[in-house]
């Protein structure tokens, strides 16, 4: 019967799916079909791992890893910038992110002289006001960008400190060396921003007292709305700003009743570490990762082997758990073409950043050679959405 729902899917799917195919080696990584990884690279404070697995027609997922100078100047600060987007209802928002934070970021760090939580704060804001002003031109001829959007994770390493910001429900855990037992625990620095955590439910009621509505338990799962489960994200404008949930919206995201505020926000949660020598490394990824490993098998995956090939290791222990969840085998599930394969799992981002604890403490002295790379080894020019508003 499943091999059956297979070979449904995969023809209703294939004729719109064979457009998308981006096959071959990459100079930035390496491609094996819906797979890409980079196995092993250098960044300014020690190793990193990439990896990314696609599941819907066109990938939803972005991310990437910069090193080297965190601003505009050459004075710096210098470090280390590791972003996963994992977008929804399209791949426009997750792509504008990739191609706007990190700029934003560098030039609020040029204008203080130095990385901060309000550096952060100011970059994911400036990201938000600018696909708004996208939204905005297109809205005429493509109303649906006002119901796409995207988590947004963001680690930023400078200065033997640790900054992580979030939007949704990526997340962001840290391997921890325990010394008197030789364990490296799993410790989570991101909150999750999901409708289905009973604490941002209770954040939900709290700001919007006058809507019985706000959440809605529909087939089990606790949405927004009745409609997203994520209460933060960048885009997502059709449930931010009311003048965008009409028509010509498509009549499944507009609500019935009228809005007066924002339902879903854009402000970060941001969390500041003070790294320590027995911190080893950082594991960040889309919620795909997390839905079939738990926080301490990821960190146990990468502890048990080479630094090299771990972000790979842990999309593929992801996907053995998606198929034996469905009683198939890993070769089987490989097989699947790219839209059918959303029905067995996400699209999957992880980057493993190693922390050199040497070079975390020398961090202020280091100037290395910068590195910028996405994950997918794909690059979408920033033109071909809109440039960014001034």
């Amino acid at each position: 019967m499943l091999s059956r729902l297979i070979n449904f899917l995969r023809a209703c799917c294939r004729s719109s799916a064979d457009r998308y195919v981006h096959t071959g080696a990459d100079s930035a990584g390496r491609q094996d079909g819906l797979f890409w990884y980079k196995d092993s690279g250098q960044h300014l404070l020690g190793e990193f791992s990439m990896a990314v697995v696609q599941a819907n027609n066109l990938l939803e997922d972005q991310s990437q890893i910069e090193s080297g100078s965190l601003s505009l100047l050459d004075s710096g600060p210098y470090g280390t910038f590791v972003g996963v987007y994992d977008g929804h209802g399209g791949p426009e928002t997750s792509r504008y992110i990739n191609d706007h934070l990190f700029q934003h970021l560098k030039r609020f760090a040029a204008e203080q002289n130095s990385m901060s939580v309000e550096v952060i704060r100011k970059a994911f804001q400036a990201t938000e006001e600018g696909f708004l002003s996208l939204v905005a031109q297109l809205w005429l001829t493509k109303p649906q960008m006002a119901s796409v959007g995207a988590c947004c994770l963001v680690g930023v390493i400078c200065d033997g400190t640790l900054y992580v910001a979030n939007l949704g429900d990526s997340r962001a855990v840290l391997g921890r060396l325990v010394r008197a037992t030789g364990e490296v625990l799993a410790i989570q620095l991101s909150a999750e921003h999901n409708a289905s955590i009973e604490s941002v439910r209770q954040e939900l009621h709290s700001m919007h007292p006058d809507d019985p509505q706000i959440v809605v338990l529909k087939h089990n799962v606790w949405r927004v709305k009745g409609l997203i489960q994520i209460s933060r994200s960048i885009g997502d404008l059709y449930l931010k700003k009311a003048e965008y949930n009409k028509e010509p919206l498509y009549g499944k995201f507009r609500l019935r009743e009228p809005f007066t505020r924002p339902i879903l926000s854009a402000d970060p949660a941001i969390s500041v570490h003070e790294l320590q020598p027995h911190d080893q490394f950082l594991i960040l990824a889309s919620d795909g990762l997390w839905e079939h490993l738990s926080n301490q098998e990821a960190v146990d995956i990468v502890q048990n082997s080479s630094c090299k090939g771990s972000a790979r290791r842990l999309v593929k222990a992801a996907l053995q758990e998606a198929a034996k969840k469905r009683e198939m085998r890993y070769s089987d599930l490989k097989k699947i073409d790219r839209g059918v394969r959303r029905h067995f799992h996400d699209d999957i981002s992880v980057i493993v950043v190693f922390l050199d604890s040497n070079l975390v403490s020398r961090a202020s002295s280091l100037r290395g050679p910068s590195l910028s790379l996405r994950g997918g080894g794909v690059n979408f020019p920033a033109k071909s959405l809109a440039p960014t508003p001034t």
